[in-house]
């Protein structure tokens, strides 16, 4: 993982905010002007008590959580976002959260080079572990694992010749790369022929010519979900890229299915994995927390997602209109558009999501909602899933001015202002794609930091905020920040992933 702590540099070009595809588990920040606080769309305090009661769970640090914005189930001004369509389960009285802990060792990332036909010895490069690497022709089979946190890790049959990243065979989409060039990826100098793959440029990626069949792909990725301790995982073998055949694995901790977590695994027209990315560690249970059924977190989700308070800045930018006012949408407001109807909640399983807890990531006990926009039809791409924290909102930390946490059944008092994890608004690159400028909005009481995690085929990019000056009064002014960070190899066609929506960040 590449982290970097930039200047801060506002972006003076005026753009039209993009709103996200709603992943709820991360809050969108909304700035008050001239308040000192922040506003954080998917929280909701709860009922004031007389204090901790002996044997509770410690107070959940859900980052992104702020007490004493909105009451929990109080109706949204603008309208529910989501309806259930079908009675949704009521699900159990408590559920613990996961934690990684502790240092990937180098005997488990030995059974997993093994796993995978990469040939040498485990090296300790810096804060990841390292094995194989490109051989003269630049084709070498190559893996890295992160030795801390969620141990991510990424594999490469064919390495990275000649410092590009050889992608698959045919965009998601069909033929054209994300340079929209329409070149045969494959084609690069040192990137691998792929068997079977037809002609790349002009094949329906969804033909699945060549491709492995779905039990043969299977078959193929145990041994290395064998390596990784998640030979339960829930696997899904449907993907098809070219004569590539895409198998995502979802790992069960304690009978629970998880939504985060998932390893992203490619097999070849000849059965053998040459490529794949992941999450090593083997998440830890932790304390138990008393959460709330389906219906009930719905409400949450409704109550918090798109409130608007007053005093929203307008961000910088030229004074054009009529009136003398500065252009654009403030980011904390929505796009003037009509009325949407709400999406519809066709069922919900109660599960565990990645989430970020104290700075660090964790699996919460969340519901996942299968969501289907208006008007997507009835297709297999029609609905989505969105992942909802299900704690009851007692127990989670609140933060006061001076960083303190307050227990369970304590009566929030004014948000602190923590900014977590930003959303972000688009990506730019430099430096023959080396370099990543990412531009997301902010507030000038804070300093942000910036980091990504690469893979084979996606670059994930998170942004972290903390106050400037902890307990102190500052008028939040909002404004648009760039942060760049320096990526191990060129970006080169793959996809920039917003880490607090789980969303592919547009292109500037």
């Amino acid at each position: 993982m590449n982290t970097e702590d930039s200047n801060d540099s506002p972006d003076p070009t005026e753009r039209r905010r993009r709103t996200p595809v709603v992943v709820a588990s991360v809050a969108a920040a909304v700035l008050l002007a001239g308040g000192g606080a922040a506003y954080w769309a998917s929280s909701a305090s709860g009922d004031g008590g007389t204090g901790s009661a002996k044997g509770d769970p410690p107070p959940l640090a859900l980052d992104g959580y702020s007490g004493g914005s909105i009451a929990a189930g109080e109706p949204n001004p603008q309208g529910a976002k989501y309806r259930a369509v079908k009675k949704l389960p009521g699900g159990p009285a408590a559920a613990p959260v996961y934690r990684p802990k502790g240092e990937i060792s180098r005997e488990s990332v030995e059974r997993l080079a093994k796993a995978l036909d990469v040939a040498g010895k485990v090296r300790s490069e810096g804060t990841a572990w390292k094995v194989g690497g490109p051989t003269r022709d630049g084709r070498g089979p190559v893996l890295q694992v992160n030795k801390t946190g969620s141990g991510s890790w990424t594999f490469s049959q064919y390495g990275t010749p000649g410092g590009s990243n050889c992608p698959l065979p045919a965009s998601p989409k069909g033929g054209k790369g994300e340079d929209g060039g329409g070149a045969a990826a494959s084609s690069r100098p040192g990137c691998p022929s792929y068997r079977g793959g037809g002609d790349i440029a002009t094949e329906d990626d969804s033909s699945g010519k060549g491709a492995v069949s779905p039990e043969k792909a299977k078959q193929a990725v145990r041994p290395v979900l064998k390596a990784l301790g998640q030979e339960d995982a829930r696997i899904d073998a449907g993907g098809l890229s070219g004569a590539v055949r895409i198998v995502t694995t979802n790992p069960v901790l304690g009978g629970l299915p998880t939504y985060g977590w998932q390893s992203d695994l490619q097999v070849g027209s000849d059965g053998q994995v040459v490529g794949g990315s992941g999450q090593f560690a083997n998440p830890v249970k932790g304390a138990e927390y008393p959460v709330l059924n389906a219906d009930k977190t719905l409400d949450r989700l409704n109550s918090g997602e798109g409130r608007k308070p007053a005093g929203c800045p307008s961000p910088p930018g030229k004074k054009d209109s009529k009136d003398g006012k500065a252009g654009g949408i403030a980011p904390c407001e929505p796009a003037p558009t009509k009325a949407q109807q709400p999406s519809e909640v066709t069922g919900a399983v109660f599960g565990l999501s990645v989430q970020y807890v104290d700075g660090g990531q964790a699996l919460v006990p969340s519901w996942l909602y299968a969501v289907r926009q208006p008007g997507a039809g009835s297709g297999p791409d029609a609905t989505s899933t969105v992942a909802q924290p299900a704690v009851n909102p007692k127990y989670l930390a609140h933060r006061d001015g001076g960083g303190s946490s307050q227990g369970p059944g304590h009566a929030p008092g004014k948000p602190s202002g923590k900014p977590g994890v930003m959303a972000l608004e688009s990506y730019g690159v430099s430096d023959g794609g080396k370099k990543l400028t990412v531009h997301f909005w902010g507030g000038v009481c804070s300093v942000y930091s910036v980091s990504a995690e690469e893979s084979g085929s996606t670059v994930r990019t998170k942004v972290v905020g903390k106050d400037k000056k902890p307990g102190q009064v500052c008028v939040k002014i909002a404004k648009e920040f760039t942060k760049t960070v320096t990526l191990h190899e060129p970006l080169d066609g793959r996809k920039v992933v917003d880490v607090s929506t789980g969303e592919s960040v547009p292109k500037q």
